[in-house]
């Protein structure tokens, strides 16, 4: 019954490609892993599945960290109506352009590439610093919101898994900790870095097409739909731009501070789900509050404003809900032990890294979790690195590459649905545009993985 865990992902993944709607893709994928729970476990009769997805549901509601995730995505769409109906962001993309700064397409794009770098921290907070800003100046310039969706989206992840002062470090050393190795570990994880070809060739791909200004495969059809039909967007009258940077700064600045106390001071054990969640709770307090004191909107337009920017996302943050109760279902299945398995057994040792890399890739992308991925594979990859002989660092460099592969293009990953949101690009639209890149530079860096395994190692 192990090969039946795949399904789920799959017949997603399907539902998807056939009705176009994401919503009932997942609802049918998680149907679908209950019935196989109910059916593998026998703990149930087939006909409460429907019940019991119910029941998966809620439990994945009442977990704190889940919570939290869908509380800050409701924050998040009264934070994008605070800074929008305010003016702040044409006030701010008035200045960018007026200042001569930001006088064209591609450094439009570097802004908000370099942004995503900047903001390091967390990679939802990198995908929503950059496409808030962004917005405006993408508009200004006749770019897509894909294009936008698909800069923030492949700058954030990777650059997180690169600069590893922050959770994911942190976390990553917490699974390495475990084992006895003869390595100082945070030397190790940094050695990992030159190895990670995946991350440092999807920022390559991206500064090509920021630099060059040149789209590939579905981008084109995007950017071509939006010569042909009325790209003007709802343009808020422009006030002053500290309406959109202060609550932004306050947003950025807060989730260093929360880092820090949910950690008692030390950063990289800091609560990153905590500190965006607390982060945006008062960047919201700020945009409120500046509103209301503007004297342009009293307490009632104010709260209207907020709400009615929280259910320009209910879709969104439904699709976040349906997609972490599909992970939670999952992991009871063992899919992402069982594609583990099935890519690990009977490797020449030339193979093992681009095996590796290509697990991380499909359980990341059929389950929409890069640390989760991380979780499967170190337990794999570095008792074969122990027995092998294979470097440790290009071991660890190929699991963490191939988890950032469907964390940021899985259609269920949090941070490729925050992404969607903070561009303002539908979702599947995103996928279908971003997916090409994605798998491009995966084949690259399986090539690479697999010439340093038969050249190198």
């Amino acid at each position: 019954m192990d090969w039946l865990s795949i399904l789920p992902p799959i017949i997603a993944i399907a539902v998807v490609i056939w009705k176009k709607e994401v919503v009932l893709a997942l609802l049918v994928a998680v149907l679908s892993a209950e019935c196989l729970i109910i059916l593998t476990t026998g703990t149930s009769n087939i006909l409460l599945t429907p019940i019991n997805m119910v029941e998966r549901v809620i439990s994945t509601v009442t977990s704190g960290g889940n919570a939290r995730i869908l509380l800050f995505s409701l924050l998040v769409g009264a934070l994008l109506a605070f800074i929008r109906d305010s003016g702040g962001v044409s006030a701010f993309v008035d200045k960018l352009i007026n200042s001569g700064f930001v006088n064209n397409k591609r450094r439009a794009g570097g802004v908000t590439m370099l942004t995503g770098v900047v903001v390091f921290i967390e990679s939802n907070l990198s995908v929503l610093a950059s496409g808030i800003m962004a917005r405006g100046l993408f508009d200004r310039f006749k770019m897509s919101r894909a294009r936008l969706a698909y800069v923030i989206d492949s700058t954030s992840a990777p650059i997180c898994i690169l600069i590893l002062v922050n959770g994911w470090g942190a976390y990553i050393l917490s699974l390495l900790s475990i084992y006895n190795l003869d390595v100082n570990l945070i030397v190790l994880l940094w050695s990992t870095v030159p190895f990670n070809f995946y991350a440092l060739l999807t920022l390559v791909v991206v500064m090509y097409t920021v630099a060059t200004d040149k789209v590939h495969g579905p981008m084109i059809d995007a950017e071509k739909r939006l010569e042909k039909v009325n790209t003007k967007v709802v343009v808020h009258e422009s006030t002053k731009s500290r309406f959109m940077l202060l609550p932004l700064l306050t947003m950025i600045v807060g989730t260093v501070f929360f880092m820090l106390w949910t950690g008692e001071g030390d950063f990289t054990k800091g609560s990153g789900s905590k500190s965006v969640l607390y982060a945006t709770f008062l960047s919201c307090i700020v945009g409120y509050s500046m509103l209301t004191l503007s004297g342009k909107f009293d307490h009632k337009a104010s709260m209207k404003i907020g709400f009615a920017g929280m259910s320009e996302l209910l879709p969104l943050v439904a699709i976040v809900l349906l997609s972490i109760t599909l992970g939670a279902s999952l992991k009871v299945l063992g899919t992402g032990v069982f594609v583990a398995g099935i890519v690990g057994e009977h490797l020449a040792t030339f193979l093992i890294l681009p095996a590796l890399f290509v697990a991380g890739a499909i359980i990341s992308f059929t389950t929409g979790t890069s640390w989760g991925t991380f979780a499967i594979l170190i337990p794999i990859g570095i008792p074969l690195a122990q027995t092998t002989g294979l470097p440790f660092e290009l071991v660890l460099a190929a699991i963490l590459g191939g988890g950032i592969f469907g964390d940021h293009c899985s259609p269920i990953s949090d941070t490729t649905v925050i992404s969607s949101l903070a561009a303002g690009c539908d979702l599947l639209t995103h996928v279908k545009t971003q997916l090409p890149y994605a798998i491009s530079v995966g084949i690259f860096t399986i090539v690479l993985y697999t010439l340093i395994g038969l050249f190198v190692v």
